[in-house]
């Protein structure tokens, strides 16, 4: 079943074309991610796709199916910071949410007569369960404090909102822009297996390459304008697009070889030619303008030098560190060595930026000391991004550091030269910073940052915003760099490739050094963790094991039993309440005749309810005999 077709679209921002007669179809329960650099017009693609933009071209048709519904993931926040987080959570058009929210507001007023009517409407829009998933994925996204207002969230718990809401709307089409940004790494898991669902249909950037791998079905690449679509995971893609690359420089090849071959020609035959001579004169033009065509394969070039590390960089004796009651590092000693990678993983909130300010003094310890060696000079890439005071232009940005930065040899290198390596153009070098989209400038930042020749580089949450072809490029670069480098990311596959060893904060304060990268140290999580369920395993004798075995098979509830349990249970205590206040009412001896019948009424409705949900609540406790 198609849910969209984009026909002969075209997108232009005053000089700049972004895509030209575009096509694209997204058809129900496909997972589609959309692969690009930075400045291309992702965004603008899925702004498209979500009807805030519109499209030019005499031919260029956008088709939806009707009554599908569609919801946004941005990378800004859309929310009301008036409300609760839990009101945000339920802002929606779905009936059933909608019935909740009303649930919600009713017991929050204690009006029982309201929350008899919201009890009834749940039970006809069969909506109980919805209760259960809001508070379900609201808590898989670390999101407890329902009455906390909206805009005393910080950006990341924003963002987790944000994707929350979108998911308990429960839409036919999700579009979703960078969905993993500010997730921790249990959360990403989770939502790899949340949309993985069959008829979940997504249109998604993201610069995630396991996620990518493991969530999508087709990849669709935007490049010079132009839309292709590859049909597989991602490393399905990387194989067709470099066969293609391949196929394109092949070609390439022999153009040039055919070419030089008609140059000759054309030099020596002469000028005086018959018709056939004519043609092939014009073929010779043609042939020419392709041999002569570049292949896309700009990339950003790192080619800044760190400064020399000392034997003596940083250590770390016995440093202890609270917020009050909260022990972010307890005892935590460590001495650095030269050429180390480290990656920085734990928890939202353990304090893994904390733990930094810690190492780098900008946050005194409580006890303990930090002792930093003379040769050492810090680089450190922040989540924040740059802070200016001013909107500048990118030129000025970069000039603010350093007008040039020297080279090996003696060479320099302009702040002109040096933008254009990180793919600023000579015309975008003239833009202001505000102009720039997200991963540009996340990518200007990075280049501020490693002008300054660091040795000893942190970064936290480099990958954010960053397109997967810059993503590469960085790699490499750190893969090769002298000095001691410190990542936080929730980035896997960016971890498993340059990290050597991890940092794993707990709560409380505690810091485990693991040898081996973030899969490493999973599957020696996971391993841990299955021995630990082996030792519990009550034992059983051959005679009984089988019994045993289907005993605790038949205690299994369903994950719909038991939401719907939780449903009932919290119905009950409603209904309940609602009973004892009408039976208080009837000793009132003031009431009439009809008032009387009126709450005799109701007190029938309502013990024919309690009756039937604890015949159903009997029924799923049966499945447990």
């Amino acid at each position: 079943m198609n849910y969209l077709t984009i026909e002969n679209a075209t997108k232009t921002f005053g000089d700049k074309t972004l895509f030209t007669n575009l096509n694209l179809s997204i058809n129900k329960g496909e997972k589609i991610a959309l692969v690009a650099k930075n400045g291309t017009g992702k965004t603008t693609l899925l702004r498209v796709l979500n009807q805030e933009e519109s499209v030019e071209g005499e031919q260029a048709r956008i088709i939806f199916k009707k009554g599908i519904t569609t919801e946004y993931l941005t990378q800004d926040s859309r929310l009301n910071d008036v409300n609760t987080v839990l009101e945000e959570a339920l802002d929606s058009n779905n009936p059933q949410i909608m019935a909740i929210q009303k649930y919600e507001a009713a017991i929050y007023t204690k009006n029982q007569i309201a929350i008899q009517e919201c009890i009834t409407e749940i039970e006809d829009l069969k909506a109980w369960d919805i209760e259960a998933r809001v508070k379900e994925i609201l808590g898989r996204l670390q999101i407890h404090q329902y009455d906390q207002k909206v805009g005393s969230l910080s950006g990341g718990q924003k963002k987790r909102l944000s994707l929350a809401k979108v998911l308990i709307s429960n839409p036919d089409f999700l579009i979703l822009d960078e969905p993993t940004n500010h997730l921790d790494l249990e959360m990403i898991e989770w939502l790899e297996e949340y949309l993985q669902q069959p008829n979940l249909t997504v249109f998604m950037v993201t610069h995630d390459r396991y996620f990518l791998e493991r969530v999508c079905t087709i990849i669709v690449d935007l490049e010079e304008q132009k839309l292709a679509s590859f049909r597989g995971n991602y490393s399905e893609y990387l194989e067709k697009k470099a066969s293609i690359q391949q196929t394109e420089q092949v070609n390439l090849q022999k153009l040039k070889k055919l070419y030089s071959k008609e140059l000759d020609w054309i030099r020596r035959q002469p000028r005086a030619r018959g018709t056939k001579a004519k043609s092939r004169v014009d073929n010779f033009q043609e042939i020419k303008e392709k041999a002569h065509q570049k292949l896309n394969d700009d990339q950003v070039e790192f080619i800044i030098q760190s400064e020399r590390l000392g034997s003596k960089i940083l250590e770390a004796y016995y440093v202890n560190k609270s917020f009050g009651e909260l022990k972010v590092l307890d005892d935590f000693y460590y001495k650095f060595k030269k050429g180390e990678k480290i990656g920085i993983v734990g928890p939202n909130g353990v304090g893994k930026t904390t733990f930094v300010k810690l190492l780098t003094q900008q946050i005194e310890p409580d006890n303990g000391s930090v002792v930093i060696g003379e040769t050492v000079k810090f680089g450190v890439f922040s989540q924040d991004g740059l802070d200016l005071g001013e909107d500048k232009r990118v030129i000025d940005v970069v000039r603010d550091v350093a007008e040039y930065i020297p080279l090996e040899k003696g060479m320099k290198l302009t702040a002109t030269s040096l933008l254009e390596k990180f793919l600023f153009t000579r015309n975008q070098q003239q833009v202001y910073y505000s102009q720039l989209s997200g991963g540009e400038k996340r990518r200007l930042y990075l280049l501020t940052v490693l002008m300054q020749n660091p040795n000893f580089l942190i970064l936290d949450e480099p990958t954010n915003d960053l397109d997967i072809v810059t993503l590469n490029v960085l790699e490499e670069y750190l893969q090769s760099f002298k000095g001691c480098l410190m990542i936080i990311s929730h980035d896997r596959y960016f971890m498993d490739k340059i990290v050597d060893h991890i940092f794993v904060l707990r709560p409380g304060g505690k810091v485990k050094d693991f040898n081996g990268n973030y899969s490493q140290f999973k599957e020696h999580e996971k391993l841990l963790l299955d021995e630990e369920k082996e030792t519990k395993k009550p034992e059983t004798t051959p005679d009984n094991s089988k019994t045993s075995s289907s005993n605790s098979d038949n205690k299994k509830l369903s994950y719909n039993d038991k939401r719907r349990m939780d449903a009932i249970e919290k119905e009950l205590a409603v209904s309940e309440k609602r009973k004892q206040i009408l039976t208080e009412k009837f000793s009132d001896t003031s009431l009439s005749s009809n008032e009387m019948s009126e709450l005799s009424k109701e007190m029938g409705l309502l013990m024919n309810r309690i009756e039937e949900i604890e015949m159903e609540w009997l029924e799923i406790v049966d499945k447990l005999n």
